[in-house]
């Protein structure tokens, strides 16, 4: 299947496209402010600020014990009767998906939602070895129907309105036109409901894994990751490896802040937790269960005592509900697996600065992404590094650090730096500027597109300061 792409290197030209596209602007301004007002809704009666330092140092202390902790869980996993395995990136992570499917000679396999699988593109890669993926979440299906990539991290079809549902499953399955949603929700679960029984592997996300238990949670509203994880025969969980917690106990304040800042809900309608294969008697599930842990650059985040932070998220998407950019342009003028105020602090350790130079910049850096994080990730302070890594002399701990150094600006900054730290230089530069306005260009690059270039005042502050004081000691 040809699916629409998208590039983080072509976000300015995306971002304008979407901009002038009012259908797009209306989708994302009637979901974004509906997800606002619930999570506000939904955390009014609890004391939000506890609850997401509890959740926050949770996270933290999962992030100190890292490497022993992923040890751990593999270790129970094991005696649980997991198979554990490890991928340095996502080709290799695809790799290994592939030849479980392959010694089971799996020729269809049912994906539940994973935003991992996304970042891995093993849809393409599974394809590309004749193997059919069909993902399950209806939104996800949408997506997949209408050859496009997930458009938030939560909400994939959020970008979709209900006429244009409707067209792509009329088009692409023959459902009747209707803008009944029971109706079109009906009619997908039922196409995948036959789809469910004849896969020969399920694959699913995980939301926490418990390295004290060897436990895998999923969090789900539809039942098909329920269904993804114990019809077909085999299991494979994929996630990346910041997402194990220390705990049991450590998930149910997790999972109250997630629900809460995704969608708005007390719990969703399922929460699974999955601890081992089919056992002896039992008539259900599935015969084998696996679980690839994925690195994929979190390795070189882990090794930066300030970046660390970006690990803490439990991808709830409430910095992207709440960012002005994100549900101006939507997910897709990104160009990347995660959109928004998360993804321009992840993406460039995952693919490098050279391709997501510009996603730490697009960003106003009001705050309202720190303000709802429920992990308290500090998300402003996050971008203004990246940003600082991008023009930098590439000495960073991000891949393609420095690849947004430009020598010009950099030697405008120089002369700036210079001028002014020299204040005859200063002085004199400010009174030529002044008798030099009536030359200062009405435009002025794209900066003035939409703003009017300010002229430079005919005399000084200092100036004017220093004649008042002349006149009041000449009195």
């Amino acid at each position: 299947m040809s699916v629409q792409t998208y590039s983080p290197r072509e976000f300015h030209r995306q971002a304008h496209d979407a901009l002038g596209n009012p259908q797009i602007r209306a989708n994302f301004r009637r979901a974004m402010d509906g997800l606002m007002d619930k999570r506000r809704d939904v955390f009014s009666d609890w004391d939000v600020e506890t609850l997401r330092e509890l959740g926050a140092n949770i996270r933290l202390r999962a992030l100190a014990r890292l490497p022993d902790l992923l040890e751990q869980l593999e270790a129970n996993c094991e005696a649980n009767g997991i198979k554990v395995h490890w991928a340095t990136d996502g080709d290799e992570a695809c790799e290994i998906v592939r030849d479980i499917c392959d010694r089971h000679g799996a020729k269809a396999v049912i994906k539940g939602k994973s935003m991992v699988s996304e970042e891995m593109h093993l849809n393409a890669h599974l394809e590309a070895a004749g193997i059919e993926a069909l993902e399950s979440d209806l939104g996800e299906y949408l997506v997949q129907l209408n050859e496009q990539t997930p458009s938030h991290i939560i909400m994939p079809a959020i970008h979709l309105n209900t006429d244009e549902i409707s067209d792509i499953l009329h088009d692409k399955t023959g459902t009747e036109r209707t803008r009944d949603v029971d109706t079109m929700t009906a009619a997908a679960r039922a196409q995948l409901r036959e789809r469910f029984m004849a896969a020969d592997v399920g694959i699913s996300g995980v939301n926490f894994a418990v390295a004290e238990t060897g436990t895998l949670c999923l969090v789900e509203n539809e039942g098909n990751g329920r269904m993804t994880t114990t019809v077909p025969p085999v299991h494979v969980a994929v996630t990346g490896i910041e997402k194990v917690v220390e705990h049991l106990r450590d998930v149910p304040p997790l999972y109250a802040l997630l629900t809460r800042s995704a969608t708005g809900q007390n719990v969703t309608t399922y929460f699974n937790m999955i601890n081992a294969p089919r056992q002896k008697g039992e008539h259900d599930g599935p015969k084998e269960v696996h679980l690839v842990l994925v690195d994929n650059g979190r390795s070189n985040i882990y090794q930066d005592d300030e970046l660390l932070d970006t690990l803490r998220c439990i991808r709830c998407g409430a910095c992207m509900n709440h960012c002005p950019v994100y549900s101006r342009v939507g997910g897709h003028a990104y160009g990347t697996t995660y959109p928004g105020p998360i993804g321009s602090i992840l993406m460039p350790h995952l693919i490098g600065l050279e391709d997501t130079q510009d996603l730490p910049s697009a960003s106003s850096l009001c705050g309202a992404c720190g303000e709802v994080c429920p992990v308290k990730i500090p998300i402003p302070d996050l971008l203004v590094r990246l940003r600082k890594e991008a023009v930098g002399e590439g000495r960073g701990n991000v891949p393609g650090a420095g690849a947004k150094r430009n020598r010009k600006e950099l030697a405008a900054w120089k002369s700036w730096q210079w001028a002014a730290t020299h204040p005859g230089v200063w002085r004199s530069g400010l009174m030529m500027a002044g008798k030099l306005r009536a030359l200062v260009p009405a435009k002025f690059a794209p900066w003035t597109d939409c703003r009017t270039l300010p002229q430079p005042a005919k005399t000084s502050l200092h100036a004017l300061v220093k004649r008042h004081q002349s006149k009041e000691e000449q009195q």
